[in-house]
């Protein structure tokens, strides 16, 4: 089977370290057979979650979009900056509005059941781990299964070539072992799940 991954990073800054590691990240997990779509949040650009405009408005178009995306793939690849040890205010938005009930939909649908792989990528020299663990307590609370290899890539101003791929070769063999981690545990499931219906 082909496991289908949706890619982004939590960041909508143009040069983002942790776009260009998940970047790097996705084509790791393309050469090792998945089928990746890498997105942008910048391209989807949502208002601040506010109970009032959800109840005057509805969910808005491009959180529908994130969601939709998410419940086509088996799996998520997320690269998380880290902001004051936690997660960035765009990333949190962003999963409120996914998380919304939406009508003739299961609650949480575009989380539940399915697989994380969690990297990060900071300046600092603990290259955004304190922020991981608020993603992945978030995201396991979704209901999501976050595989327990993670990376986090510290010095990153330092750790990209001018094409943005990474510069060091260990880097880059503990962001392929989070994406072997990733697929494994993906096509398992989704073989008992195939088996179970």
């Amino acid at each position: 089977m082909t496991v289908e991954i949706l890619a982004f990073a939590g960041s909508t800054r143009e040069s983002s370290y942790n776009k260009m590691l998940v970047r790097n990240a996705a084509k790791i997990a393309q050469d090792a057979g998945a089928r990746v779509t890498l997105i942008d949040l910048r391209d989807y650009p949502l208002p601040l979650y506010d109970g009032d405009l959800e109840q005057a408005s509805g969910v808005p178009d491009n959180a529908l979009a994130i969601r939709a995306l998410m419940m086509e793939r088996h799996a998520i690849l997320l690269s998380s900056p880290e902001y004051n040890s936690a997660i960035s205010a765009v990333l949190k938005n962003t999963i409120d509005w996914v998380s919304r009930p939406v009508p003739d939909q299961p609650t949480l649908a575009a989380f539940t059941g399915k697989t994380a792989a969690l990297l990060a990528a900071s300046p600092g020299a603990l290259g955004g781990l304190r922020g991981l663990a608020s993603v992945r307590s978030i995201l396991s609370n979704l209901g999501m299964i976050v595989v327990p290899k993670q990376y986090a890539l510290s010095e990153a101003a330092n750790a990209f070539d001018n094409d943005s791929s990474l510069r060091d070769k260990s880097a880059h063999d503990r962001v392929s072992g989070v994406i072997s981690q990733l697929v494994q545990v993906t096509e398992s499931l989704v073989r008992q799940s195939n088996d179970s219906q």
